[in-house]
């Protein structure tokens, strides 16, 4: 089975994520998408992360019902701060038996040569790049790529977590259950 494999904080888990993952399972011949909730991004500050399991929580929650797209908490089991070669290496593995591809927007894929040891990825696993507006995809790597238009919406996380604070409505920016599990339990306020 070929999984694509989408990296984020998820936090929290957006409608935008959501389309991403639908968009790559209509429009490629990937069988499966995995969100994997990574734990501790080492390129972003961890200050305002949910905690692991919460962001876990609610992104399983937002894909109830969904039999194509999973929640994958992989990273928690492996060491501190999560790289994606690393995790790519156990994934392979673990499930040998499956192809893993990378799934990521043209701004990750800008800067792709910060990651550790990007150039295993990069030999190793297809990419699978949405273009986001001021980063266009140059294949200058030699990766294997395949281009993406999915549709983007201009919604972010951190936008999200500054209305929460602000006491305004995330009505139809997340799930309705997303948007009940944050409010009732008081998350990002």
């Amino acid at each position: 089975m070929k999984i694509g494999l989408y990296f984020g904080s998820f936090n929290p888990v957006h409608i935008g994520h959501l389309i991403i993952a639908n968009h790559v399972i209509n429009n490629t011949d990937l069988d499966r998408v995995w969100l994997v909730v990574s734990p501790h991004n080492p390129l972003k500050p961890s200050a305002s992360l949910l905690n692991e399991y919460d962001r876990f929580h609610l992104v399983q929650s937002s894909l109830e019902g969904e039999n194509k797209i999973k929640a994958s908490n992989i990273e928690f089991k492996l060491p501190r701060p999560s790289f994606t070669v690393d995790t790519l290496a156990y994934l392979k593995e673990k499930y040998p038996q499956h192809d893993f591809a990378v799934i990521m927007g043209s701004d990750s894929f800008c800067n792709i040569t910060k990651w550790k040891n990007y150039e295993v990825i990069l030999k190793n696993y297809p990419l699978y790049i949405y273009e986001r507006q001021g980063f266009k995809i140059e294949n200058k790597l030699n990766a294997q790529i395949h281009s993406l238009q999915a549709p983007l919406l201009q919604i972010s996380s951190t936008h999200i977590r500054e209305l929460v604070r602000l006491g305004k409505s995330i009505r139809y920016m997340v799930p309705d259950v997303v948007k009940e599990e944050i409010e009732n339990n008081g998350y990002y306020k």
